[in-house]
């Protein structure tokens, strides 16, 4: 059995669908960022990074998106979210992936989190004003550089497809217009049609 640790709106929701899709026996932990549960002792000692998600397994903990998408679709290779067949486009899923962890993850956390990266109130305002054109920005190379259609990596579903979905629900919080984005907002419209997509929404919204 796996648990998830996760929070509501954020990028756990990529690894909760990549459980379910994988037809995996999980628990899903939910934990209250505005009580700050993520930062309790008892969390601590499941992730001392103090940030979901975090997958418990038989082996140990993981933490970090892109580890969890990938221990998910090798531990499940009959749910195929991954290319394991080909390691070239394994290796474009998992560039994929981390583009969205290490590049557009952070230009979303400069909104609400700046301060990480300083403690001076001017530079925070600064990156919160960035963070429309940098989310902007990074679709911008999604759409016309990295998707390749219907899916990210093609004619193959994966785990990035599970990911790009997670993050392109964050655009309308950082006013982005995601129509801009014709390729993405139609895998987001059929992302949202999966009944494996709604039964997580649902769940975390319970």
């Amino acid at each position: 059995m796996l648990t998830l640790y996760y929070a509501p709106g954020t990028c756990a929701l990529a690894t909760h669908l990549a459980l379910e899709y994988a037809g995996a026996p999980y628990d899903a932990v939910r934990l209250n960022f505005k009580e700050q549960q993520q930062r309790s002792p008892e969390y601590l000692r499941v992730n001392p990074k103090g940030r979901v998600p975090a997958l418990v397994t038989p082996q140990g903990v993981l933490t970090e998106t892109p580890a969890l998408l990938q221990f998910i679709a090798q531990s499940h290779p009959e749910a195929k979210l991954a290319p394991l067949d080909d390691a070239f486009l394994l290796a474009k899923m998992n560039e994929f992936n981390s583009y969205l962890c290490s590049t557009v993850h952070v230009a979303h956390a400069h909104g609400a989190r700046g301060y990480r990266w300083s403690d001076d109130a001017e530079a925070i305002e600064s990156m919160k004003k960035k963070v429309t054109q940098n989310m902007g920005d990074c679709f911008e190379l999604v759409e016309t550089r990295m998707f390749q259609g219907p899916w990210v990596l093609g004619e193959r579903f994966s785990t990035s497809d599970l990911y790009l979905y997670t993050l392109t629900r964050w655009l309308e919080g950082d006013k982005v217009d995601g129509q801009r984005f014709a390729r993405v907002a139609d895998h987001f419209r059929r992302m949202n049609e999966q009944p494996q997509v709604q039964k997580v929404l649902a769940a975390q919204r319970a």
